[in-house]
């Protein structure tokens, strides 16, 4: 690992410790997330997942089977209901037609990431969470969060489209394993809305002294 990279994720960790990403009962609990999140908070996805298991339709087949407007429901919290619901039931009809999570799994990552990405409103950050966090797959995910403090740290250009950010990290961190994947892209949401936002909380942050562009606004 690149020694700043290394540093950075030491820093982290010394201070928020493990974060036991992605928090699901299942891998197909993850890729539903994972569509749910976007464009909202995980709170509001965490709502929408809980009325999904409280009508007890949290499988590929009963989503599949729901009524869109039953389902646009349940889904109401994580926002933009009815295109998501429209979107989760594509995903499940292809999620079923792969033979679900056995099927998929038997795939390389490359060949996976071709195929979620084949999927209607699957794009490459949720294609991403779902290879890292549901497949265990050494991908790392590129958000908002990642090319904020990278880009403060001087570590990378904010004006990389995401494929050359995700190379990046994937290649300073070629030697690492998925499991601190994971664990480095919890870190960095979490620095990120706790302390790095928008206007960061440089006082605060465990970076500081690493930072080239303390206080500006990204």
């Amino acid at each position: 690992m690149n020694m700043r990279f290394k540093s950075v994720y030491q820093s982290l960790f010394k201070k928020y410790g493990e974060q036991k990403w992605w928090p699901a009962d299942s891998p197909f609990e993850v890729m539903v997330g994972a569509i749910l999140t976007q464009n909202t908070a995980w709170l509001n996805v965490e709502r929408a997942l809980d009325n999904l298991k409280h009508a007890n339709v949290l499988t590929p087949q009963k989503i599949i089977e729901s009524n869109h407007d039953a389902l646009a429901q349940w889904l109401k919290p994580s926002g933009y209901f009815n295109i998501k619901a429209k979107r989760l039931k594509q995903f499940c009809e292809w999620y079923v037609e792969q033979n679900e999570y056995a099927g998929l799994k038997q795939n390389h990552s490359i060949k996976l990431r071709e195929m979620l990405l084949s999927v209607n409103g699957v794009g490459p950050e949720t294609a991403d969470d779902i290879l890292l966090y549901a497949f265990n797959r050494k991908i790392f995910v590129i958000d908002a969060y990642t090319r904020r403090i990278f880009s403060r740290l001087d570590l990378v250009d904010a004006s990389l489209d995401y494929e050359a950010l995700r190379s990046v990290f994937e290649t300073e961190l070629e030697s690492e394993s998925a499991a601190l994947f994971n664990e480095y892209h919890a870190l960095i949401v979490l620095h990120a809305k706790e302390v790095c936002k928008k206007k960061p909380v440089c006082e605060a942050c465990c970076l500081q002294m690493d930072c080239k562009q303390k206080g500006i606004v990204i």
